[in-house]
């Protein structure tokens, strides 16, 4: 659970400091490449592969999934190159139409100047409507992870350097997660965030469909006991919703906290966190 509420922390709250600037994506995968395809037929299809802008998500049957996040994403002999994160950074090769898609995984030990090699490419097909297993199961983590992209655009600065504000980090997070509309998220729409994390880990540490099914299950009850622990901390008007200006309130006005020369400064050392630190600074007023 502590990856997923660090996930799910991190991204919620908005940080005040940036994230370390990221190499940029040159141009991310081509629009038309982006989406669900399948291999095998759309009925019953063998394998999934979903594109986002710079993520390829594969779910097999059994075989475990792979979530290759990209660094950096160039054209490379007609191939769209996606080079992913990770100690062994490993490779994509993406080549298609509107309706078919050939994709290499190159060996490691392949250097680029001698891409795409000799490999024959696996090929993919669309669907007219997704599969309806497919999309109760992994509806909401391929959402998730196609926001978290849109998520890092305003709350890192890898995009645009400077660009980065507490307040426009806090309205991303709620614009995407915001499904009613009302520009503010409630507790479900908080734990349909903590459900889709949850799905997000596990792509990425490799899990079967059944660990995938699971991870979003234990995402559930974390999902309502994560957005209620934030509503309660957070929700400061009361109405049951958290709004851009309650998760960015505190990282916003800091710098315009100056407080004042007056008075004399309480014992703090040695006292205890929350509740007991704040009785210990009220007794010591009473005490004056």
């Amino acid at each position: 659970m502590r990856p997923l509420l660090s996930l799910l922390g991190a991204t919620l709250l908005g940080l005040a400091v940036p994230a370390a600037a990221q190499p940029a994506a040159s141009q991310g995968v081509p629009e038309p490449l982006r989406g669900a395809w399948y291999a095998g037929e759309c009925g019953d299809p063998q394998a999934m592969l979903v594109l986002t802008g710079r993520a390829a998500a594969r779910i097999d049957a059994e075989a475990p999934a792979r979530l290759l996040r990209f660094r950096d994403t160039r054209t490379l002999q007609g191939w769209t190159l996606g080079t992913s994160v990770g100690a062994d950074a490993p490779r994509m090769l993406l080549r298609g139409s509107a309706e078919t898609l050939e994709v290499l995984e190159p060996d490691p030990k392949l250097r680029d100047d001698r891409l795409p090699g000799e490999a024959s490419p696996a090929i993919w097909r669309r669907c007219a409507v997704a599969p309806p297993a497919l999309a109760m199961l992994h509806g909401e983590g391929v959402a998730f992870l196609a926001a978290l992209e849109h998520i890092e655009v305003a709350c890192t600065a890898s995009a645009a350097p400077g660009a980065f504000t507490p307040g426009g980090c806090a309205a991303a997070i709620v614009a995407q997660g915001d499904v009613s509309g009302d520009a503010k998220l409630s507790v479900a729409e908080i734990g349909r965030l903590v459900r889709g994390a949850a799905w997000v880990i596990a792509a990425q540490e490799g899990a079967t469909q059944d660990l995938l099914l699971g991870a979003v299950g234990a995402g559930t009850l974390g999902g309502i006991l994560t957005a209620r622990l934030l509503m309660e901390s957070m929700d400061y008007d009361g109405d049951g919703r958290l709004s851009a200006a309650e998760i960015a309130h505190d990282s916003v006005g800091f710098a315009r906290t100056t407080g004042t020369p007056a008075g004399q400064p309480l014992r703090t050392q040695g006292l205890t966190e929350g509740a007991g630190m704040l009785r210990g600074l009220i007794e010591g007023l009473m005490a004056r």
